[in-house]
């Protein structure tokens, strides 16, 4: 597990204190496809934070896996599902180290979803998307949300290095042998806690993996 990334993330986890940093409401573009997760009954969500997508996911019937780095915001994360009463799996790890993920979560997930997952650059990009290909089994949907360039205008969220975020062109290329059944790009006001708030530059998509 990579320590400066779990110390930075807890760090800003703990700062929240009792709060949730990026509230304890679903993501309002995974939220929106909810009739599209009557078609599969696992779910993995990656980098999931304090739980807020995990604990709907669980929800919504699905037997749900969350990936998180922090041991802080997973702590938060399972006072959440207990609150609303639901059982999620919760794994302390490192998605890009060279040994994850493990082979029972290979091809293991209906749908595998990631949300504002842009810690990382066009060089650890390549491996974070390759997990999320392994993650998914056949026939089964990839759900990413993530900022456009754009965003850098509004400052409302996310990464400050412009390499860091996605258009339409990068995630169709990344995904170029999946069936992309959504991809849009968008702007939207967003109110997801302290850390995302605000008019923001938004690209989401679903993709099939064949």
């Amino acid at each position: 597990m990579s320590i400066d990334q779990e110390r930075v993330w807890s760090e800003r986890y703990r700062a929240a204190g009792d709060d949730y940093l990026f509230g304890t409401a679903p993501n309002r573009f995974l939220a929106r496809r909810e009739h599209l997760l009557a078609g599969g009954t696992t779910a993995i969500a990656i980098a999931d934070g304090e739980g807020r997508n995990s604990v709907w996911l669980a929800e919504q019937g699905l037997l749900t896996t969350a990936v998180e780095i922090s041991p802080v915001a997973i702590a938060k994360a399972r006072r959440l599902a207990a609150g609303w009463r639901v059982d999620v799996r919760f794994l302390l790890a490192d998605m890009l180290a060279d040994d994850w993920p493990p082979g029972e979560l290979v091809a293991a997930f209906d749908w595998v979803v990631a949300i504002f997952i842009q810690f990382v650059g066009p060089a650890e990009r390549s491996r974070q998307f390759t997990v999320l290909r392994q993650l998914t089994r056949r026939g089964g949907r990839l759900l990413l949300q993530g900022y456009t360039p754009r965003q850098l205008d509004y400052r409302t969220g996310g990464p400050s290095a412009v390499e860091n975020l996605y258009t339409e062109d990068l995630l169709r290329s990344a995904f170029a042998d999946w069936q992309i059944e959504e991809l849009v790009e968008y702007e939207d006001v967003i109110d997801e806690g302290p850390g995302h708030r605000g008019r923001s530059a938004l690209i989401g998509m679903v993709a099939r993996k064949p």
